[in-house]
């Protein structure tokens, strides 16, 4: 990422990103109320459809105490409503005649998690891939205030305060990508190797996600994501 064009696209969906997120959270707390999923769930589910899907969950999880069955529930949710979000928002795109702009901030407000941004908007077109590339990155950001949040809403008198880190390498990089000339051979290597690094990641989640666990949880949590996931996508657009 260039950090000129991460802050110029932060600029122009400033306002998106303000309602969308305050609103999400806000909804995801109250239905998780009216389902009767326990707060933990809510918010992890809340915090992923608001900001940036498992980046979100796996930064504020640790911060709510969330436990593996929670983490794990969570994750699921998102990443089942994100591989439908893949197939279905370019069709969606075309048939409500959107240009490349409106098609990638969309998609980067509507859809969780950043890959599945990336699919998306490579699928409507080059432009609608840019820019929902740059406002989903750029909108990742939101995770700092979001944790900080988090660690007041959960916290007791005697937890310490969790930093999310990855965050400060997150900037780091994009200013050691617009500072140096890198080559691109090397980037490329680069986010050859993280994305074979998620899809392991993401096998391994899903290992822990077993029958007796969705038994037991229910179908509420999925309702919740699915009750959340049309809110955003509905203002967004």
């Amino acid at each position: 990422m260039n950090l000129h064009e991460s802050l110029q696209a932060g600029s122009d969906g400033i306002i998106f990103t303000v309602i969308s997120v305050v609103g999400v959270m806000a909804l995801g707390i109250l239905l998780g109320k009216m389902y009767k999923v326990n707060k933990v769930t809510t918010y992890l589910i809340s915090s992923g459809t608001a900001i940036c899907g498992g980046s979100a969950i796996a930064a504020v999880g640790p911060i709510s105490k969330a436990n593996q069955n929670q983490m794990t529930i969570s994750l699921a949710t998102v990443f089942v409503l994100n591989a439908i979000a893949l197939f279905i928002f370019p069709v969606l795109g075309h048939w409500l005649n959107l240009s490349q702009h409106q098609f990638g901030v969309w998609a980067a407000i509507a859809i969780h998690d950043t890959s599945s941004v990336v699919g998306a908007g490579s699928a409507f077109g080059e432009e609608a891939l840019k820019v929902a590339t740059t406002v989903k990155l750029t909108r990742a950001l939101w995770i700092i205030p979001l944790s900080v949040f988090t660690t007041f809403y959960f916290k007791s008198k005697s937890d310490k305060l969790y930093i999310p880190w990855f965050i400060l390498f997150f900037i780091i990089a994009m200013i050691i990508n617009t500072c140096l000339n890198i080559p691109k051979q090397i980037t490329s290597a680069i986010v050859t190797v993280l994305h074979q690094s998620l899809t392991l990641t993401l096998f391994f989640i899903g290992a822990g996600l077993s029958r007796s666990t969705i038994k037991a949880v229910g179908i509420k949590p999925l309702m919740l994501g699915v009750s959340l996931w049309f809110f955003i996508g509905i203002v967004s657009l």
